[in-house]
């Protein structure tokens, strides 16, 4: 198939800098996400590849060519939008076959390719209708078939799931990466939706105001979060960043969250790669502390190391409770709150106190003015 690269990417609208010297490298045949929030350049970083807009700076390449100077007609790649606009006077047959046309494929050939696409999309009883009789999702999977019949060298894909209610997207996700996986095509493709980027993606580039945060396979991204933003982004509920002190005590460490607060809110530090990282990097310095949900743990009974709090709120979902755990309220009394997953069947009422603790090897720490993590 091919490999992309983009080496120094730089694009401006007016005084505004969509992407700030960007530079990437998706291999060949991989499942590559670009993931952030509205705004961040996404959709701009896939025009620059389509050829639908020029970098102002930086070079693109498709297979170790550069490609700026080419248009889109002659980049082969496909580009799937947000929404599927399919043509509402033609039927699903003849919107899949549209693009073969001008590749002047033979009428054998074209169908041949709509009728594999169509029963790989499981879509092939749909041939014959026209788009107003199509379900979102039987939309979007013709969408999908409109750009899979070209064999193009990348897929691009911008948001391709977003419009779909939470159980299409489900299905659609395991769809288009198995999909993908099965041609064997490179694709790239964006999202805001943090649940499809972890559970479609080879890698992740986590993209913020044009800048590229973080690069990584899914389980380095979310285990090792490099900064701030990337911590408060990735996961549901992301990570729980906190201010804290730490003090030393007969030379073992303590982390005291929120000591501005009130309360006896400490626990000890008790790893050592932790403790070592902490000391060589000044522990008096402003620092962040931060938890993923699944890494508090709560207790009704006393337990090693932990302190009390009292409960906020009571999120139960099925195969997770989510409590909402509140350290105290600073002076506009807003609370500062831990969010904590439980097991589904653990009972707590607002308002009650229980005892937290947090996996010894699973702290995090940043510095509060960079945003850095310090590991």
């Amino acid at each position: 198939m091919a490999t992309v690269k983009l080496e120094n990417i730089t694009k401006r609208f007016g005084d505004l800098i969509a992407l700030d010297d960007i530079t990437l490298d998706i291999r060949d045949e991989e499942f590559f996400v670009l993931l952030g929030q509205t705004g961040a350049g996404k959709t701009t970083t896939l025009r620059c590849i389509a050829g639908l807009d020029k970098p102002e700076e930086g070079t693109i390449y498709l297979d170790d060519v550069s490609v700026n100077d080419k248009t889109p007609a002659e980049r082969d790649v496909a580009f799937v939008f947000q929404s599927h606009i399919l043509y509402p006077h033609l039927s699903v047959y003849e919107n899949m076959a549209f693009p073969l046309h001008p590749r002047k494929l033979s009428a054998e050939e074209i169908d041949r390719r709509v009728r594999d696409i169509a029963q790989m999309l499981h879509i092939e009883h749909l041939l014959m209708r026209t788009p107003n009789q199509l379900s979102g999702g039987e939309t979007q999977r013709v969408g999908l078939g409109r750009a899979m019949v070209r064999r193009p060298q990348v897929f691009l894909m911008d948001e391709p799931i977003s419009n779909l209610d939470a159980k299409l997207r489900a299905e659609m996700r395991s769809e288009i990466r198995w999909r993908q996986q099965e041609l064997g095509t490179t694709t790239f493709y964006v999202t805001h939706d943090q649940t499809e980027a972890m559970s479609m993606a080879d890698r992740i580039a986590v993209l913020e105001a044009g800048k590229i945060q973080q690069l990584g396979t899914p389980s380095e991204i979310y285990n090792h979060p490099d900064n701030l933003f990337v911590a408060g982004f990735i996961g549901n509920p992301s990570m729980n960043c906190i201010p804290c002190d730490i003090s030393s005590t007969n030379g073992e460490l303590h982390l005291t969250l929120a000591s501005h607060l009130g309360g006896d809110n400490s626990v000890a530090i008790q790893d050592t790669r932790i403790s070592k990282t902490l000391n060589d990097n000044d522990s008096e310095r402003n620092l962040v502390f931060g938890a993923h949900p699944e890494d508090i743990v709560v207790s009704h009974q006393p337990i090693p190391n932990a302190f009390q709090a009292e409960v906020y709120s009571v999120e139960p979902l099925g195969a997770e409770t989510i409590v909402e755990i509140t350290l105290g309220t600073d002076t506009s009394g807003a609370h500062t709150i831990l969010k904590a997953s439980t097991a589904p069947n653990f009972e707590a009422a607002i308002g009650q106190h229980i005892y937290v603790t947090f996996v010894p090897e699973r702290m995090h720490f940043f510095d509060k003015n960079s945003g850095e993590a310090l590991l």
